[in-house]
């Protein structure tokens, strides 16, 4: 029988010009030939494999793992979520004020839900978490990049864009160890941002994935601590448990929140129980700060490697940022370097990054590139960059390899 061709009529909202970038990311993850500084994957060698057999066990007897749990989260991993923020952030989140959610892409997904239509604007860092735009723009929001430098996101230029486009429905930020520029943001911006945001009405959304994973031991306070009437904080526990279990939360308005709990009822119903309850166990005991510090060690340790590398290794012209947390450091090459065409050659010497372009929603940044140092084996960083650094040179010279 012939095939038939059917044009499906697929919705514009799902169109988005980035997905196949994420989508080749999440390709090279098991990628076993070739040295990748591609993906921001944690090191399985961070995750809990044998205490997760005992917990396994003993919630395997509770009928409430094994169920369908209330929307806003389970009672007792909600508690503990409460408790830890209040711990780790100065502040307790009322229970009106916290949701736990299927990772922290599923409340910007919420977020998008409840608050835009098509048009809004949306403002974001320049540049910004690839998952981020295309979460936007799968509401078919108009998304607009604020600059950063090497202290995060420039407050004055964000006040600037506010007063010229006119109030934004948010704002999208990742103040600690950002993805993809490895920067932070500067302790004397965050109070200004606040008042930014209270001046002009403007919902900030704080993304604190990489904030636990800083390796000076230095905290600065939160977004929404200092501003919890205008901020929601959206968390994973991807980096400081493990991706599989798929959670996270968000934390902010209550009529914000409570917005996105509707939201959720109509779209995963609630996230799974049984994550739930291994989280809260293996967090009562201890287990998250624990995982935490192991992790802070071996990445500032791979971060230290990198850095030194590209020191050694790599020519003039090119600048790099100096992550003091989080997964990736982020290059700049001097204007014209084509960093996609550079990625097809690096793949040759088997070695592979993230051009910089998709993470920018107007497609510039044509000259940048993000490397992740998250995964990648202590012995084979230097190698890796020792042949990034021998595409760059032939690329700056005008050929290619």
């Amino acid at each position: 029988m012939a095939s038939t061709e059917i044009d499906w009529a697929f919705a514009r909202r799902t169109r988005v010009d980035v997905g196949e970038g994420l989508a080749s990311i999440l390709a090279l993850s098991g990628a076993t030939d070739l040295i990748s500084f591609a993906g921001g994957f944690p090191d399985p060698e961070t995750f809990p494999t044998a205490t997760l057999q005992e917990l396994f066990g003993r919630i395997a007897h509770d009928p409430a793992a094994l169920q369908y749990a209330p929307t806003p989260g389970l009672p007792g991993p909600r508690a503990f979520m409460a408790e830890r923020l209040g711990s780790l952030e100065g502040r307790r989140p009322a229970e009106e004020e916290l949701l736990i959610t299927s990772g922290s892409i599923e409340a910007l997904e919420l977020l998008g839900k409840s608050l835009i239509d098509p048009g809004d604007l949306v403002l974001v860092e320049g540049p910004t978490y690839l998952g981020a735009i295309m979460a936007f723009r799968s509401f078919e929001a108009d998304v607009v990049a604020v600059p950063m430098d090497e202290d995060g996101l420039d407050v004055d230029r964000l006040d600037e864009t506010v007063r010229e486009r006119g109030r934004p429905k948010l704002l999208y930020t990742i103040p600690d160890h950002q993805n993809p520029a490895g920067v932070s943001l500067a302790e004397e911006r965050r109070g200004p941002l606040i008042e930014v945001a209270r001046r002009h009405g403007l919902l900030v959304v704080e993304d604190v994935a990489y904030r636990e994973l800083g390796f000076e031991g230095d905290r600065l306070p939160s977004l929404w601590t200092l501003g919890p009437d205008v901020v929601v904080q959206v968390g994973t526990f991807s980096k400081t448990f493990f991706p599989g279990v798929r959670l996270g939360w968000a934390a902010g308005p209550p009529p914000v929140v409570g917005q996105m709990v509707n939201a959720k009822q109509n779209t995963d119903q609630c996230a799974g129980a049984l994550g739930q309850r291994l989280l809260e166990e293996y967090g009562r005991s201890g287990g998250l700060e624990a995982q935490a510090e192991r992790a802070r060690e071996l990445y500032g340790r791979r971060c230290r490697l990198m850095l030194d590398a590209l020191e050694a290794h790599m020519p003039e012209g090119v600048r790099w940022t100096r992550p003091r947390g989080g997964f990736f450091t982020w290059l700049t090459y001097p204007e014209g370097t084509d960093t996609a065409a550079m990625a097809k050659d690096a793949m040759e010497r088997k070695v592979a990054f993230v051009p910089g372009a998709p993470f920018f929603p107007d497609g510039t940044g044509e000259n940048t590139l993000r490397l992740s140092f998250s995964r990648v084996a202590d012995d084979q960083i230097e190698e890796g960059i020792r042949r990034l650094a021998e595409v760059t040179a032939a690329h700056l010279e005008g050929g290619t390899r």
